[in-house]
């Protein structure tokens, strides 16, 4: 699963590495990103920390970074993760997705998701991906409802945002079964 690179017409998701740092940089600027975050990039030191720490997480095969490149600029406009990698349970967790304000309501997400899903569906054959946001989150929240996610329930007290706020987490997945119906769905909604 190391060496994944997703793509399309739209976007194209390639692992993280050491040298993306400046475009990350410049991509996460914008501090409205990092509202509901339970992290906070202000500084170039801040993004060496962020990508170092998923490289980490890489290595001990737990996580899976990828910058989102728009296909039409090829700039990294942002970032995903598969993560919480439990595959013996064949389940693992979309997440730590962030994108530049400018690409908030566009089609980006939507294509991101799909590719991460079809791949973990009918690449590894997962039986469950979860994902999850912030109760305050609503724009997250109503992204994820939109890709076709089912709403499981809220997890209490669950994280401390970086400005020290508790944080409740509102759990989401889709799983084996649903993947045909969510699938023919998200290639209708990217069709458009």
């Amino acid at each position: 699963m190391e060496n994944i690179k997703l793509k399309n017409e739209i976007v194209c998701l390639k692992v993280m590495d050491e040298s993306d740092i400046d475009e990350i940089f410049e991509a996460s600027k914008d501090q409205s990103i990092w509202q509901h975050a339970t992290q906070n990039i202000t500084t170039k030191e801040d993004v060496i920390h962020y990508v170092q720490k998923a490289l980490m997480a890489k290595e001990q095969g737990i996580e899976i970074p990828f910058v989102i490149i728009n296909q039409k600029t090829n700039q990294i406009i942002g970032s995903t993760r598969l993560m919480d990698i439990h595959l013996e349970h064949k389940r693992l967790e979309i997440g730590s997705t962030w994108l530049h304000p400018n690409y908030w309501r566009t089609a980006i997400n939507t294509n991101c998701k799909y590719l991460l899903l079809r791949y973990c569906f009918e690449n590894i054959n997962l039986q469950r991906v979860q994902l999850k946001t912030d109760h305050a989150n609503l724009r997250s929240q109503k992204a994820i409802e939109r890709i076709g996610a089912i709403k499981e329930g809220i997890l209490r007290n669950h994280m401390i945002r970086q400005d020290g706020t508790v944080r409740h987490t509102v759990m989401y997945s889709i799983t084996k079964e649903q993947w045909p119906e969510v699938k023919e769905h998200l290639e209708h909604l990217i069709s458009k």
